[in-house]
């Protein structure tokens, strides 16, 4: 069997190939970016630097284990932190820096490069890698913006061809200055690049717009329109220390060292932590659907140790490439001979087509890269400004929130500081999600005059409770509730026990999680409850994550806390049973009742009823004892005349449902009578039961016997199972509404 490197040998070799005319001019543009403070005489260096930075990062982590055909090179938001860091060096008022030598300074700035990778490193090995991918989004995309606008901005000075780098702040004083030639070759490196894919879909585009835009540069300039034109990347008569690694120990031999550690060490840490977020989002981009997932921390481990080697060979920080990782996948590349093929290429670039490279027109470069920044700009930032403007949602508030956190860390980037605007972005989304989690936890609330529990009751127990049953309050929380959330459901509380209320059900089975303060809050609901000697009750599942918070804050152990119940049927109905207490003085009545009380011979005379009686028998069960079970055959009606029974509907994995509970005066089983088929759940007696049992054989004779009772019987057990009917379209109706 061939090794599985050499089954994609001939999709790998141009795999790589593709993908490193794709890597190149990118990694040479972020490089020269990255070192644009330097100023002109260092374009081609921080083009160098930029393939550096690639070579390395693909040998280390090839070496280190990565079986992926991803590739690896600076990127755009790393890039613009290490542009911007670079600038505050140069301009640093520290004593240290601003005393010191040129190269000097450049010392420092691969320290923190190098200091960088080690931190990234760690981040994988302690699995924070896991703890940074929970960075909000709106931080990340206020940085992300700012790079890519700012890569875009910085291009200027090349696309207007001035012969020195420009700022552009300052490029209206330079308007004069503007070659319009040049101008003109840039427009079309970036029309070519954006529209490439529609004229040649198997090139790549970035390919395309250099081939093109370097052609007419070359063309325009035999014609003698050389003046009207911008420079060439050039080369440097003055280069960068090519191996940083051989001189970095000469930080420490040159005197007041400690005074340039702070920045060394926080400088290093935001590289870190913008290099980790930066690769971790990648991962997700760069794996195929039903792809196997990168494993986070060993990837900033990987590239860690790669930035870090970087460093020491004059390279700058990496990232996944995920232009050239897309374009390599498509070609059909799967393993690291792929990898292999862009490393050789790459190598080959810096040591014999560097001086070709070199030759590249700025303005040609520079138009392509703004391609690449306007794509790099955050979808996600796009479309909430789409929303906003819209006005179609109901969140727009929370909108413009998170939009204004990408608009602060965007502008605290440039005007400020980028670690600084990144943890002030954090603070102001931990700041907006307490805002989010503030709204109330109220799913849902209902009065218990249309929704009842599922006892079934007499019929003078179900007026009074249609009457009264609305004295019983019961909220349905969700979501987590804390110290930002409880306040405001104590209000909502306050405000809806305005009305009479009796009994006040918190159902928390929805509940997420409960801290100290909401713990505390509802131990003073109950306080003001039994002042104005009202009832609270609980729903709660006694194994939840829940019950456990309570129970760790001492609410649920002992009688701390009354009524707590599996689920809000429960809740109700001891509700309900404690409403039927007082209106019957006390106590609920235990003795048996006549069978005229049974709600089926509500419209029946004592000689119609003495009649069907002759045919039903009288049976007694304990408590606890099954009536009959799901399943069996179905062939006797029950009135119940004292007890109670309940229904549970038996589930596959062994545990039941209770559907309903019988009171005296109701009846079940009815179905018997009226199709005799087999029971569809198990009934079992909650206390001593007593019933009246009519069989389907005995109905029969009945019918014989006194056919007009008969019909008279079965007109009223079609009303019994009407109103039920009823009922449970009212209290469906009343739980969508």
């Amino acid at each position: 069997m061939p090794h599985p490197w050499l089954s994609h040998l001939r999709n790998d070799i141009a795999g790589g190939l593709v993908s490193a005319a794709v890597a190149i001019p990118l990694a040479m543009g972020f490089g020269m970016f990255a070192f644009i403070a330097l100023g002109d005489e260092y374009f081609a260096d921080g083009a160098r630097a930029g393939l550096i930075s690639a070579l390395v990062a693909g040998i280390a982590l090839v070496l280190m284990g990565d079986r992926t055909a991803n590739m690896y090179a600076p990127r755009v938001t790393t890039t613009f932190f290490l542009g911007a860091l670079l600038y505050q060096l140069i301009h640093s008022d520290a004593e240290f820096i601003r005393s010191g030598s040129f190269s000097l300074t450049l010392l420092v700035f691969f320290s923190i490069i190098l200091l960088g990778g080690v931190f990234q490193f760690l981040f994988g090995l302690t699995k924070f890698g896991t703890l940074i991918r929970y960075t909000p989004h709106p931080v990340m995309a206020g940085f992300q913006n700012m790079a890519a606008l700012l890569l875009f901005l910085v291009q200027l000075g090349n696309v207007c061809g001035f012969d020195t780098n420009i700022a552009f702040t300052a490029l209206p004083a330079h308007l004069s200055e503007i070659r319009p030639l040049s101008l003109l070759v840039a427009a079309v490196t970036f029309l070519t690049m954006w529209q490439a894919r529609a004229f040649l879909p198997k090139v790549p585009p970035l390919l395309t717009a250099l081939i093109v835009g370097t052609a007419l540069y070359y063309a325009l300039i035999a014609l003698g329109l050389r003046p009207y034109l911008g420079p060439v990347i050039g080369t440097s008569s003055a280069p960068i220390t090519p191996m940083p690694v051989s001189n970095l120990t000469d930080l420490t031999h040159s005197g007041k060292f400690s005074e340039i550690v702070p920045t060394i060490l926080t400088g290093a840490v935001a590289l870190a932590i913008i290099a980790s977020i930066d690769a971790l989002l990648c991962a997700k981009l760069v794996t195929p659907p039903g792809g196997e997932k990168i494993d986070g921390n060993r990837l900033l481990m990987r590239l860690g140790i790669g930035n870090a080697l970087s460093a020491c060979f004059g390279g700058i920080t990496n990232g996944l490439n995920i232009g050239a990782s897309l374009v390599n996948r498509s070609i059909g590349a799967r393993t690291p001979m792929s990898v292999l093929v862009n490393i050789a290429v790459l190598l080959l670039a810096i040591l014999a087509l560097f001086p070709i490279v070199t030759h590249m027109p700025r303005a040609v470069l520079s138009a392509a890269i703004m391609v690449v920044a306007v794509q790099h700009f955050d979808a996600w930032t796009l479309q909430l400004v789409r929303r906003a403007v819209s006005g179609a949602t109901r969140n727009r508030g929370l909108i413009v929130l998170e939009l204004l956190v990408v608009i602060i860390v965007a502008v605290l980037s440039i005007a400020v500081n980028i670690v600084a605007a990144v943890f002030l972005g954090v603070i102001i989304a931990v700041l907006l999600f307490v805002l989010r989690m503030s709204r109330s936890n109220i799913r849902r609330q209902y009065r218990c005059d249309a929704i009842r529990s599922r006892k079934a009751r007499s019929r003078d127990e179900a007026a009074f409770l249609e009457r009264r049953g609305g004295t019983t309050l019961v909220m349905e929380l969700q979501g987590p509730l804390f110290f930002g959330s409880a306040e405001k459901l104590s209000n909502e509380i306050d405000a809806a026990l305005q009305r009479e209320t009796r009994c006040l059900v918190l159902d928390l089975r929805r509940v997420t999680e409960i801290d100290s303060t909401a713990a505390r809050i509802i131990l003073d609901i109950q306080a003001a409850l039994d002042k104005r000697q009202q009832t609270l009750s609980l729903a709660i599942a006694r194994n939840s994550d829940s019950a456990h918070q309570l129970g760790e804050f001492g609410i649920l152990d002992g009688d701390s806390l009354g009524q707590t119940f599996e689920d809000v049927d429960r809740a109700i109905e001891r509700a309900e049973d404690d409403l039927l207490r007082m209106e019957f003085q006390g106590h609920i009545p235990d003795q048996e009742i006549p069978l005229d009380d049974v709600a089926i011979f509500a419209n029946f005379d004592g000689g119609e009823i003495a009649a069907i009686s002759q045919y039903m028998s009288r049976r007694e069960h304990g408590a606890g004892s099954t009536i009959f079970r799901q399943g069996d055959p179905g062939r006797e009606l029950f009135m119940i005349t004292r007890g109670t029974a309940s229904a549970y509907l038996e589930q596959d994995h062994g545990g039941h449902i209770r559907l309903v509970t019988f009171a005296p005066g109701t009846i079940f089983g009815e179905l018997a009578i009226l199709d005799g088929a087999p029971r569809s759940a198990t009934i079992v007696a909650d206390t001593r039961l007593v019933s009246y049992i009519l069989s389907a054989d005995a109905f029969v004779a009945l019918s014989q016997a006194h056919p007009p009772i008969a019909i008279k019987l079965l007109a009223s057990l079609g009303r019994e199972l009407s109103a039920r009917l009823r009922q449970a379209n009212r209290t469906i109706h009343q739980l969508e509404s």
